[in-house]
């Protein structure tokens, strides 16, 4: 089990992503997590950052798209920004959402990636789906009770992952 939450990748901030490094993997699809990984929790206000990040993949030829757990207004709102699609009431980790995001962008397991902050939702759903998974710590630490109790479990399997040599 525990190996289906362990990234392939982890990144300090999407920011900090090497286009090229995934292009050379053989990526050409992106799936972004919303919450904590585009915007923090309950915002729908991209940084110009993000912004511009979003125009680097997509100048590189990536075919993006968000899949969010979050309600469609919200995911809709970040989407029509960066113009592109989504997938919202995605109830992640379930394997049906990330199949339709793979479908909305034409590809395949095998050259799509999944970023995102949690490991129990996107990196555990993508690595259920054998997508390329890439980690990032959370934008902000305010989030749903729910999820503050499951980051308590996530610190202690990231500390086991980093001793084990998994993580940096």
């Amino acid at each position: 089990m525990l190996k289906k939450l362990c990234p392939k990748l982890q990144a300090n901030s999407i920011l900090e992503l090497d286009l090229d490094e995934l292009i050379d993997s053989g990526i050409k699809g992106v799936i972004f997590d919303l919450d904590n990984t585009l915007v923090e929790w309950k915002k729908d206000t991209l940084s110009q950052e993000v912004i511009d990040l979003i125009s680097r993949f997509k100048d590189k030829g990536f075919k993006l798209c968000i899949l969010s757990n979050a309600l469609e207004h919200r995911v809709e709102a970040v989407a029509q920004v960066l113009n592109i699609p989504y997938v919202s009431r995605a109830i992640k980790p379930r394997k049906s959402p990330f199949r339709k995001a793979l479908e909305i962008m034409g590809t395949g397991p095998e050259e799509t990636a999944v970023i995102g902050d949690q490991l129990f939702t996107d990196i555990l759903g993508g690595n259920r789906m054998e997508l390329y998974t890439i980690w990032t710590p959370p934008l902000s630490s305010t989030e749903l009770l729910s999820t503050r109790a499951v980051r308590q479990i996530e610190r202690l399997v990231i500390k086991r992952f980093r001793k084990k040599g998994f993580l940096k």
